[in-house]
């Protein structure tokens, strides 16, 4: 076992299951002690329980990262429980409405969408860091997506918030560049996770088309990439988006 994250806090949004889990058992296994957030709170208690199977330290947390109230306490909590808060990924998201125009594109369709994958990174963001600058030392890393760069259509409010998000990393990267917080995301293309196993076929063969490997990403995949952004060896790179796109991201 690798002990790069050894006596190192790492707290996962997203965390019971898909891109987070992956991540934090990769965290887990180069001796990070993990805090997992999740809203799902059955799931979240049933992978806990996987991870401390084979003695990795992990803590699970219910928490609605679209509400500022509960972040901020449940930030709290870990920071109290631990004494520090190295590494904050941000994993948690959801894909929303896809294969429709913008013109029957639901507001509350889009409200629900902003507030967990763009209003729960912002928050996120800033009562890690408020964690972090007491020790001067942080990484923060935000699931992105190519959808964000690019914007796929019929997929408005995804690719809105992914853009919105990559545009959050961008600013606040640079707000601490001068300090030992680094911020920082990944822009996956389609990893295959339950979260698109409702996307439609045509709305997933389209994205799947456009990736020059023919093949989605795995969530192993994700997780190495991570493991490395938010080490201390990634001392040089904040407010950079990593491509992760089987050769789809060209610029």
């Amino acid at each position: 076992m690798s002990d790069r994250f050894a006596n190192q806090v790492a707290l996962v949004t997203g965390g019971a299951d898909g891109i987070g889990k992956a991540i934090a058992r990769r965290l887990a296994s180069e001796g990070a002690t993990l805090a997992l957030f999740d809203i799902n709170e059955n799931v979240l208690q049933r992978t806990v329980a996987e991870l401390r199977e084979p003695g990795y330290k992990a803590t699970g947390y219910a928490v609605d990262i679209s509400q500022e109230g509960p972040v901020e306490e449940a930030i709290r909590t870990v920071a109290e429980t631990f004494g520090r808060l190295d590494i904050m990924i941000n994993s948690a998201g959801i894909v929303g409405p896809t294969s429709i125009k913008i013109t029957d594109y639901t507001v509350a369709d889009f409200d629900r969408i902003y507030g967990i994958n763009l209003r729960g990174a912002f928050l996120m963001t800033k009562y890690a860091i408020k964690v972090m600058e007491k020790q001067n030392y942080g990484r923060i890393l935000h699931l992105a997506s190519i959808a964000g760069k690019e914007g796929n259509p019929f997929m408005a409010g995804y690719s809105a918030t992914k853009a919105g998000v990559i545009g959050l990393v961008k600013g606040i990267g640079k707000e601490y560049a001068e300090t030992g917080i680094t911020v920082n995301a990944i822009a996956p293309a389609v990893i295959r996770t339950a979260m698109n196993e409702n996307t439609a076929p045509e709305q997933l063969a389209y994205m799947t088309a456009k990736i020059p490997m023919k093949r989605l990403g795995t969530t192993d995949e994700v997780a190495a990439l991570a493991a490395w952004i938010v080490s201390a060896e990634a001392s040089f790179n904040t407010g950079v988006v990593f491509d992760l796109s089987g050769g789809r991201a060209t610029y």
